[in-house]
């Protein structure tokens, strides 16, 4: 079961409330044990969430640590710069030498927004000692904890960009338009240019007819074409051109890469594991056309001279 805040919690999935005595606990496991077993017609998937539900939850001890367990509540700390303004912070060197150049302010939007659309399903008036709490998030709407599912998502992406080396340069929360319309992250670096979106629904997703789809994505919804909008809006304004649009999704939302091949003037678009991420943005990936390094620099300068960042 995932950790995801966008996830079904284990609650959800035995269908009870938090405040449920263990004994009430205990009997909602059993019938959601049977209602789901596959030689009554329920699914597997289903009948396994309910088994990992009560690992999660089932005693007072693993009840006590999953109430407690706190969702991260802090930024992310590499060398970003304001996402107001742009300007970058020095390279830092670690351990495993110089990391990539960060601009902006990742998952600094959506965090934002998390933190609004809580205070707004609170109520006016309502003082929230806490937005992180566990038991406060858990019993949100789904499209509150997706947002800040989001967030914690552009956070690890970005760490994971840090990690590159300083042969590529990052930037976070990209402006598009001024309806708030954003870009996560575009990386330049040897391998080419790409425009990122980072993604936690919660729940597994895969490819149908050239979009993505799931449990927790409502009919309807275009995540990829909302994504190839606002990545051709960005790029005609700059006067680029990407290399591919990649969606990074959760290791267990998205086991292997999914592709769609560029069409006309749309880029490649690769959906790929967060672990997987960090190969692709270094090597590219069968049928994507590798950048040229001379155009680095140039592209560089283009992008750091055009690029507007959202504000929190």
């Amino acid at each position: 079961m995932s950790e995801s805040p966008a996830a079904a919690s284990p609650y959800e999935v035995l269908g009870v409330s938090p405040s449920v005595t263990d004994e009430e606990l205990r009997r909602a496991y059993r019938r959601k044990l049977r209602q789901s077993h596959p030689d009554v017609g329920g699914s597997p998937a289903s009948f396994h969430a309910v088994q990992v539900a009560w690992e999660r939850i089932g005693s007072p001890e693993s009840r006590a640590a999953y109430d407690g367990a706190r969702y991260p509540e802090t930024h992310f700390s590499g060398n970003s710069g304001s996402s107001g303004t742009g300007r970058a912070a020095s390279a830092r060197t670690s351990s495993a030498g110089m990391k990539a150049r960060m601009h902006g302010h990742p998952g600094g939007h959506s965090r934002q927004r998390y933190l609004a659309l809580l205070r707004e399903w609170a109520g006016r008036g309502t003082v929230i000692d806490d937005p992180y709490a566990p038991d406060l998030i858990r019993s949100a709407p789904r499209e509150i904890r997706h947002r800040l599912a989001k967030a914690l998502a552009e956070e690890n992406t970005a760490q994971l960009i840090s990690g590159l080396g300083i042969g590529f340069t990052a930037w976070h929360d990209i402006a598009t338009r001024d309806d708030g319309e954003k870009i996560d992250h575009v990386v330049l670096g040897p391998a080419g240019l790409f425009a990122i979106l980072s993604e936690d629904w919660g729940s597994p997703v895969q490819l149908r007819r050239g979009e993505l789809v799931g449990d927790a994505i409502e009919p309807g919804e275009g995540p990829l074409d909302e994504f190839g909008t606002a990545a051709r809006v960005l790029a005609k304004s700059l006067r680029v051109k990407f290399t591919a649009l990649v969606v990074v999704a959760p290791d267990e939302a998205v086991t292997e890469p999914l592709t769609l091949p560029s069409r006309g003037r749309r880029p490649m678009v690769v959906i790929v594991p967060r672990s997987r991420l960090v190969g692709v943005l270094r090597d590219g990936i069968a049928g994507m056309e590798r950048g040229s390094f001379e155009k680095v620099f140039e592209l560089r300068s283009t992008l750091q001279n055009g690029i507007r960042f959202v504000e929190d």
